[in-house]
Order: structure tokens, then sequence, then C-alpha cells
């Protein structure tokens, strides 16, 4: 299909678990390969030596600051990527490879570790450690709609991508490391009790207790995923005024067949 938007997957500091949720997507990746998108750029998926022009750039892991390479190599794909996505924990908010968590030292010449919009402007965030795949799919099948539908299709695609990009100009500053919750979402009488954020902790460093989620900082990776889950954190009106549709349009382009 002549009309697919270019994707890559550009890798910095981290573990590769984002890469192994954008090949976790099973057909829904071979979907967006066969009909909306060509992967030109992945160093793990694409037989490709350097970073090329691109719709959609996924950048996972933060960016050492004494490697020189992944300075070069975080501006040259802002400069050569229409949309520019935080994939996981590590790009969006520096997550273990920034904290010193996970118990894995750095080599001795490695010690300062940043997120990426700490050296460019980043226009999506998908936070996670590991990022949900479904989510990542969602953001390419938007992505496409965005920058190749009509215009019904664009709309809907900036409302599903709107929340994500206010992820993104919120940046990173205190957040990831259940501040956030407190902050924004129980301090301002909004937490309802339903245990989100303590699920989809993957460390399990959110408890319950009265009622109310309890941030064990010692254990915190600082991913996002707790804020990023929260259905209270960034409610959107555009979304939930459109859900079926955007629904619709995400589960259409994954049976472009109709089965």
């Amino acid at each position: 299909m002549s009309n697919k938007i270019t994707l890559g997957h550009v890798h910095m500091s981290g573990c590769t678990g984002c890469c192994v949720s954008i090949a976790d997507t099973f057909q829904g990746l071979f979907t967006l390969l066969d009909n909306y998108a060509d992967l030109v750029y992945s160093l793990t998926l694409a037989d490709v030596r350097h970073i090329p022009k691109m719709d959609v750039a996924l950048v996972e892991g933060s960016v050492c600051l004494q490697d020189e390479l992944s300075i070069e190599e975080i501006k040259e794909t802002r400069e050569k990527a229409t949309v520019v996505v935080a994939l996981g924990g590590c790009a969006a908010y520096g997550n273990i490879t920034r904290f010193c968590r996970g118990g894995q030292f750095n080599q001795p010449q490695h010690e300062s570790f940043v997120p990426i919009s700490e050296l460019i402007d980043v226009d999506v965030y998908i936070p996670g450690c590991a990022p949900n795949p479904e989510v990542i799919r969602n953001v390419a099948v938007m992505a496409y709609l965005l920058l190749k539908g009509n215009d019904a299709q664009k709309k809907l695609a900036t409302a599903y991508l709107t929340p994500l990009m206010g992820l993104a100009k919120k940046g990173c500053g205190s957040c990831a490391c259940g501040c956030d919750i407190m902050t924004d979402v129980i301090n301002q009488g909004l937490c309802m009790g339903c245990g989100t954020c303590a699920a989809s902790c993957p460390v399990f460093a959110i408890s319950m207790e009265y009622g109310k989620p309890n941030v064990d900082r010692e254990m915190c990776i600082k991913c996002g995923a707790c804020y990023s889950s929260c259905p209270r954190s960034f409610f959107s009106f555009d979304v939930c005024g459109d859900y079926e549709n955007i629904l619709g349009a995400i589960t259409a382009a994954m049976n472009p067949g109709g089965n």
C-alpha cells in the first residue's frame, strides 16, 4: 500500500522490553505492517544501519549523557521524524536507568541518564514498564488516521492522542514517582479507590490502604504506569464522547477485510 506511513523504533538505553511489547501485538503488528505502516528502522527488527526520515519514531530508553553517540542519535531522530513518541517509562520518565532501580549497575563511565524530553521535544508519551502492546498498536493506527485519514478520522485520532500528547507536554518533572497520583488525583478528591493504579504497577510498589493507594518509594521504579492507568488522572471529554467511534475505527483498522 503506497499510502502507508513510515514507522521507526529507535533504541536508546533500555532493556528492549518496549520492543518486545511492539512484537507482542501479535496479529495486530502484522496487520499494521501489511496495511498501514512500513517499518523503516529498528535495530532489532529491521536491517537498516542509519536513522532515516520517518513519519513516526517510537523511541525506547533514556539517553546517557556520557554517550555522545546516543545524544547525536536522539537529536537526529527529532530532525527526521514528524512525530516522536516516548515509548515506555525510560524514554518518558527515566525509569530504572535514571533512578538506579532494578539492582543492575551501569558501566562505570555511564553515570547519568535522562528521559528524552530533556534533550528534544516529544509529541506523545506511552508510559509503562513495559508499555501496553494494545496502546502501542492504537497509537500507530491513530497516527496513520491522523496523517492519512479523512477529516472525520483525523478528528477521532486527535481526540485519542490528545491525552497522551498532554502527558508529553507535562514532561517528566516530578511525575512517575507516585507524587502525581497524590497531588493530581487524591488531593483533588478524585480518587474512587478502584485500585487500577495498584493493579498496573509492574513491581507491586502500590498497595491499597483504607481505600486509597499508598506508594512505597523504595520499590517504585518511576515508570508512570500508575498515573497513565488511573481513570481520573488525565480525563478527556473528547475521548469519552467519541469512545464508541474511536473503538470502531480501531476495530475496523484491525479487520480491514471485515472478518
